[in-house]
């Protein structure tokens, strides 16, 4: 799965990672639902920091297809809503 974090790039991420990541997806979810800015910040920074050390980056001339875009670290809690779907920023 090739996986874009919106401003830096892209990563080669197994899909056998996707449990770990979902995990993090749904308290993100929550924190959003709750409005909790803080614990928002705190979880789309592990969600990333996960993508980033499970993941192999990608050249920056390689134009791959994304299957997952991911908002940029310091994006807004109104940013992250937009680009939300019924399963929240990772399907599954």
């Amino acid at each position: 799965m090739i996986v874009r974090i919106m401003g830096e790039g892209q990563v080669r991420l197994d899909d056998s990672h996707l449990t770990e990541l979902n995990k993090l997806d749904d308290e993100l979810l929550a924190e959003m639902e709750s409005g909790d800015e803080a614990g928002f910040r705190r979880t789309l920074t592990t969600l990333l920091d996960q993508v980033r050390r499970l993941g192999a980056p990608l050249p920056d001339d390689a134009l791959e297809p994304s299957d997952l875009i991911l908002p940029s670290p310091d994006a807004t809690l109104e940013e992250v809503r937009v680009m939300l779907t019924d399963e929240g920023l990772i399907p599954g």
